[in-house]
């Protein structure tokens, strides 16, 4: 049976799409744009770092990242976000989504400037400060994810808090491309300003000592995007649905709301959740049994879901500028000169992200509340293991001359169905499932899964990935399996991901409060809360 549900939440559901939901995607987007850039800019400039700082003299090859350093500078900022994702998603259900929205992203703003001022006297202590500072910088990452979903679905209507909060999630995409596109910029212009041999014909001289502020300004831009929208940000109320169910602010909640909708909502003169014990059966913590038997496998299902996503999604971020390498889509270092390579690698992204990234997204976001979550996911995941089958397979025919633009189309095509998949499901239905007060903490859980994958990923496909003759690996390594095998794996990641999206509810339609149970007084779980969508 079902209490009545307070009024301001039920003019939240029905309000019609207005001016306001839009101003909180764009804050609440600049976030994500934020996020992705800095995350992502780093593998643009983790080759010209080795040039920079890593230098052999004598060498037939250009420098680059000893293993150990190159994993800890792709890997260290996604330590940092997880422990954020964490430790922000459960204050923001603690302090509320507000107060805690403004620290992380000063944290960002503040961190992407000193990551590019990283100091030091020797190559060691340089990528030691980076990497300090990245580890902060995706501390406030972390916190972006659980509180911009939180926030977005407590604000958006049941008919399209899907698409609203896909479209926040969508600026991550543009986050990526305009990290191609600054770095496409940066380079050109010192490669007009200050040119150089290629390696090959000059092999110091290919590095002129400007090439050292490339990367800083790279890595600095990251902070403008953020520092622009924090004072919307602090204007931005406190969402109804903390203040009415967690604060127990029914009456502030309509305050805050009637502002913000523009329309007059009485404040309702006791909260049901209090009637006949109601609130009592709704108050259990996430190490309950009673969050275990309602919500255990929601959450089994999101975070692994996450999980494997990312080892396939990050991996294949990280390290395209590999890829394009070993199927000579990018020529080889030797050929070239430090700004010359970083420019060609931000071209191949660029064009990745144009291409298949930002179009996935916005598939998703036009999309989900047609066709739901659910199937989305499960599509997500089916064709991005076919497309990665499909390089894996004929992977040395890929190989040959000739042959790239198809492995690009294919490359591309799982970028695609990754974000027009399980890339922004799995970020939009833990914002929507679980009860108010644990909001925050849940999807901070299932995205701190996601990292987790992110870093089995970047660290773990570095090493996989390597040539299977050693005379072949790059500098420092040992031997891998190669691409070919490692695309086996993230195929397998993916059908495995098909199987667990089958522990999450559909919600698409579906008031948060009765996805959540919060709405109900029987003790029993809702009939919506089926792992399986109707």
């Amino acid at each position: 049976m079902a209490r009545e549900q307070l009024e301001v939440l039920s003019a939240l559901d029905a309000a019609k799409t207005q001016w306001y939901h839009f101003t909180a995607i764009v804050i609440a987007g600049m976030g994500f744009f934020t996020d992705a850039y800095d995350l992502f800019c780093i593998s643009l400039v983790t080759k010209l770092l080795g040039r920079v700082y890593y230098y052999r003299a004598g060498s037939l090859d250009p420098g680059s990242l000893p293993p150990n350093v190159a994993a800890a500078v792709n890997g260290v900022a996604f330590c940092g976000t997880l422990s954020g994702q964490l430790f922000f998603g459960w204050l923001g259900d603690r302090m509320g989504r507000k107060k805690v929205y403004g620290m992380t992203l000063m944290c960002m703003v503040l961190c992407s400037l000193a990551s590019g001022l990283s100091f030091g006297s020797t190559p060691a202590s340089v990528m030691a400060t980076l990497c300090f500072f990245r580890f902060w910088l995706g501390f406030g990452i972390g916190g972006d994810y659980p509180l911009s979903a939180t926030i977005m679905s407590e604000y958006a209507n049941k008919k399209t808090r899907g698409a609203f909060i896909a479209a926040v999630f969508a600026m991550q995409g543009f986050g990526i491309l305009t990290g191609g596109v600054v770095t496409l910029v940066v380079s050109a212009a010192f490669r007009a300003a200050f040119d150089a041999p290629a390696y090959q014909d000059g092999a110091v001289a290919s590095t002129p000592p400007q090439a050292d502020y490339v990367w800083r300004v790279i890595l600095m831009f990251g902070a403008i995007p953020a520092l622009l929208t924090y004072y919307w940000r602090m204007k931005m109320p406190e969402t109804a649905r903390y203040t009415a169910l967690v604060a127990k602010n029914a009456k502030q909640a309509a305050a805050d709301m009637s502002k913000v909708l523009q329309v007059d909502i009485a404040a309702d003169s006791k909260d049901p959740a209090a009637d006949d014990g109601a609130g009592d059966r709704n108050s259990f913590g996430l190490f309950s049994g009673e969050f275990l038997r309602r919500h255990g496998l929601h959450l089994l299902g999101t975070a692994t879901c996450w999980f494997l996503l990312d080892i396939a999604f990050y991996s294949q971020n990280l390290f395209q500028k590999d890829i394009f390498t070993a199927i000579h889509w990018i020529p080889n270092a030797r050929t070239m000169s430090a700004l010359e390579e970083v420019h060609r690698i931000a071209r191949a992204q660029t064009l990745i992200a144009l291409c298949g990234t930002v179009p996935g997204y916005w598939f998703t976001v036009a999309l989900i509340d047609r066709i739901g979550r659910f199937w989305i996911q499960l599509g997500g995941f089916f064709f991005m293991a076919v497309f990665m089958l499909g390089l894996a397979f004929p992977y040395h025919h890929w190989t040959t001359p000739g042959n790239h633009i198809g492995f690009v189309v294919l490359y591309g095509l799982t970028f695609f169905f990754a974000n027009f998949g399980p890339n922004s499901t799995t970020f939009i239905v833990p914002a929507e499932i679980f009860p108010a007060r644990l909001r925050s903490t849940c999807h901070g859980i299932s995205a701190a899964a996601g990292k987790l994958g992110a870093i089995i990923g970047s660290f773990g496909f570095l090493y996989l990935a390597q040539n299977q003759d050693q005379k072949l690996v790059d500098h420092g390594y040992k031997a891998g399996i190669g691409v070919r095998n490692s695309l086996f794996i993230l195929a397998a990641c993916n059908f495995l991901g098909m199987g667990f999206t089958f522990l999450a509810p559909e919600s698409n339609g579906i008031s948060l409060e009765e996805l959540s149970g919060e709405n109900d007084d029987e003790t029993t779980a809702p009939a919506h809360a089926r792992t399986v969508p109707v």
